[in-house]
């Protein structure tokens, strides 16, 4: 029973709730029911939802309209989450999300609003100790090294003290266990679950389509333009030479073997640096399935001309 989803990163807001929703989608068992999410906007203003049955397609409404994403501001909030289960649950459903805008948000999976051995819930702990200065890490630690038989699994995370997430020492030995943990930039979220199939893989599916969300691919800044003909010339790399009107002049490619007969490649290759004027000016976003013949192309995905789109290169350090 249960799902818990925390991000910490660009749009945090959306992802948690796309995260959600994918999960409803692909997963069976305890979910689609309740559903309780908060947020942190760059204001600084809490923003909370839930719903007792539904999941994602009761959660956020917007006039006449049921199952909405979260609006702009919410949706674009750096800190982020949600659990979710079957329908039902006690209320109020915030006791499974504590929520503190000036410290942080704990959400998890099982019971995380159950009491510990010195009477307070487990979540409000974990907020407390961050709120007394420690990092999320260390705040998960010391409430669960102080409740091991604790029925819940945390995931803890603030603007000051990064996002973890553990599992008490009796749900770690639950045989439908779920997890993932993903980062790229300034963007991570996690994931803990447990009674929703399928256990090994879900998460990692749910915290990659979350992550796509906080850090999207690059969007193009151009295109280019490759014809039939355009000759492939062996080189140490693979790079497209273009002129100033972005026509490909030549293909570059380290792979001998497409330089005679025919064949049906990638001569193109997805990521390939773009060239003009002896300067990388960006990567492609976009491979054809071209057929080359004797060193040449013949045709790109049956086209005797096709637009491929490049992404800017980056600057150092990005």
């Amino acid at each position: 029973m249960t799902i818990g989803i925390g991000a910490l990163g660009p749009n945090a807001g959306l992802a948690v709730f796309k995260a959600l929703q994918a999960a409803e989608r692909v997963g069976t068992g305890s979910i689609g029911g309740f559903a309780v999410f908060a947020a942190i906007a760059e204001d600084g203003t809490l923003h909370t939802a839930e719903t007792q049955r539904g999941g994602t397609s009761t959660l956020f409404t917007e006039g006449e309209t049921t199952g909405t994403v979260p609006p702009p501001s919410v949706a674009s909030a750096r800190r982020a989450a949600v659990m979710s289960s079957g329908p039902d649950r006690p209320s109020p459903l915030s006791q499974f999300l504590a929520a503190d805008p000036a410290i942080g948000l704990v959400t998890g999976h099982r019971l995380p609003n159950a009491e510990g051995d010195d009477g307070v819930p487990l979540n409000k702990a974990v907020l407390a100790a961050m709120g007394r200065g420690l990092d999320a890490q260390a705040a998960l630690a010391q409430v669960f090294e102080a409740n091991p038989e604790a029925d819940a699994g945390m995931i803890a995370l603030g603007p000051h003290a990064g996002i973890a997430a553990r599992n008490s020492r009796l749900v770690a030995s639950r045989p439908d266990l779920g997890g993932a943990r993903r980062t790229a930039g300034s963007a991570t979220v996690a994931i803990l679950h447990n009674a929703i199939a399928p256990h090994a893989s879900l998460a990692a599916l749910v915290a990659d389509i979350a992550l796509g969300i906080m850090q999207p691919d690059p969007e193009p800044a151009g295109s280019i333009a490759v014809c039939a003909g355009t000759p492939l010339v062996l080189a140490e790399a693979h790079r497209v030479i273009i002129d100033a009107d972005g026509e490909v002049q030549r293909i570059e490619t380290d792979a001998q073997r497409l330089l005679s007969g025919e064949r049906n490649c990638a001569a193109i290759y997805l990521g390939a640096p773009v060239v003009r004027d002896g300067v990388v000016i960006g990567t492609t976003l976009v491979e054809p399935n071209v057929v080359v013949r004797d060193g040449r192309v013949v045709s790109l995905s049956g086209q005797a001309r096709f637009s491929i789109s490049y992404a800017a290169k980056r600057g150092d350090g990005e």
